[in-house]
């Protein structure tokens, strides 16, 4: 499956921006979903994950409140709302594939992955 994001920008903090993932060549009906991200000089924090049919999501602590996940699977595409934004939320948003039915909502672990998409949201 190819992932490919799009929506990163810069925003101030406080703004929104919605984040989108249009997958092809598989169904993502199929797959646990999930959104990564990357600060520069950190490492990756699991920011949210969504189930199959889309009826349970996960959240890390520091984005909960803030950001939402959904899907439309007869789009084929992934979601991240994000709002309430704050300087540390600047980092590369990776969009993620979870091709295994075994997996937990929040396992970390992910088969595919997108090129990501910037996010810079300044003070």
């Amino acid at each position: 499956v190819q992932l490919v994001e799009s929506g990163g920008g810069l925003v101030q903090a406080g703004g929104s921006l919605r984040l989108s993932c249009a997958a092809s060549g598989r169904l993502i009906s199929n797959y646990r979903m999930g959104w990564i991200r990357q600060a520069p000089g950190k490492e990756r924090e699991f920011v949210a994950a969504i189930m199959r049919n889309g009826d349970s999501t996960f959240y890390a602590d520091s984005v909960k409140g803030r950001f939402t996940i959904s899907r439309d699977n007869a789009e084929n595409t992934l979601y991240l709302q994000m709002t309430s934004l704050k300087p540390e939320d600047t980092a590369v948003y990776y969009c993620a594939a979870d091709v295994s039915r075994w997996r937990s909502l929040a396992d970390t672990t992910f088969d595919y992955w997108g090129q990501g998409t910037q996010v810079t949201v300044s003070s």
